[in-house]
């Protein structure tokens, strides 16, 4: 099949690259980020390593979404949260969703697939989470973290228990790009299993401004997670969400996975150190939300997603 990316952005050029070289199939990227299209083109392609190693430019096709002609099966949507509703309406505008095609998206937090079914029917969506590390250093410059085969990641349909046809294509296909897709038959306790995970790592190293490898040396980052996961699993359960891995099993990834990708900067992070807003309320915010909609509230996750944000507030005064 032939995919298009919207996101040029770390993900973005993970998935549409290990696609593009891995599977052989024809990928095209739209993206709205100037600098970054603009380098590309310069560059004759995105500049990529592994690991810091071994930097090499990939050409590749990338395009504005208004000057976009192509016609894509299925579309690979990685947009920070923030920026969607604002990306798919220029997408949208530009005429390059058709009703034929398919939205497969693995991005943080939840609220996306909302979004994406006012543009797609609800059985062309393909719902997607992804333990893959990867950094955007720069327009048109990234960083895949992690080994070469240690690529984790799970695919649910958005309406359905079973992958539909197209879904199964892109499965196959993803196994070529050596993306190692797992199925799941439940969309919701799939993406809240990451967005928990995520509640943990990528907000504690954001607090503490650490890689993940730093972050683990602590002996009681264990006992962290426990008390954050059982409100998210407490919550997760009055909702009626039934996540895919066992509490013990989610504090054991912490450990396990922290120390698979040492050197990583989790993406809310990068995004912190940059000056940009984060994600929290889309992975913190969210479990309160859930918790609070259920006659439970998550104090540390509610407290968690304060700090955050006070810690965004707080860069003003520590601006060089």
């Amino acid at each position: 099949m032939k995919y298009g990316i919207i996101g040029a952005g770390a993900m973005g050029y993970r998935y549409g690259i290990m696609l593009q070289e891995n599977a052989k199939v024809e990928v095209d990227f739209i993206d709205t980020w100037k600098p970054n299209v603009e380098k590309v083109r310069e560059q004759g392609g995105v500049s990529v390593a592994r690991d810091h190693k071994n930097r090499r430019v990939v050409p590749i096709n990338i395009f504005y979404p208004e000057e976009y002609q192509g016609h894509p099966d299925v579309w690979i949507i990685f947009k920070k949260q923030m920026q969607l509703d604002e990306e798919l309406k220029r997408d949208a505008s530009a005429g390059i969703f058709h009703e034929d095609q398919y939205a497969f998206s693995a991005m943080n937090g939840m609220g996306h697939f909302e979004k994406i079914a006012n543009y797609f029917p609800a059985e062309h969506i393909i719902c997607g989470t992804a333990m893959i590390a990867t950094r955007l250093d720069g327009p048109a410059n990234v960083d895949f973290m992690g080994a070469e085969g240690t690529e984790e990641m799970h695919v649910a349909q958005y309406v359905g228990t079973k992958p539909a046809e197209v879904t199964q294509k892109m499965m196959d296909e993803f196994k070529k790009a050596m993306l190692n897709p797992i199925f799941a038959e439940d969309y919701l306790g799939m993406c809240m299993s990451k967005v928990v995970f995520n509640a943990v790592v990528n907000t504690l190293c954001t607090m503490f401004e650490v890689q993940m490898g730093q972050f683990i040396e602590y002996e009681g980052v264990p006992e962290m997670a426990r008390q954050l996961f059982n409100e998210a699993y407490d919550a997760c359960e009055r909702a009626g969400i039934h996540l895919i891995e066992t509490r013990q099993q989610e504090i054991d990834s912490v450990t396990t996975i922290s120390h698979a990708y040492k050197y990583h900067y989790p993406s809310m992070y990068q995004d912190f150190s940059k000056g940009r807003p984060t994600e929290v309320d889309y992975i913190n915010g969210y479990i309160a939300k859930i918790g609070r909609e259920n006659d439970y509230v998550c104090r540390t996750h509610e407290f968690a997603t304060h700090q955050v944000h006070l810690a965004e507030l707080m860069r003003k005064y520590h601006q060089k």
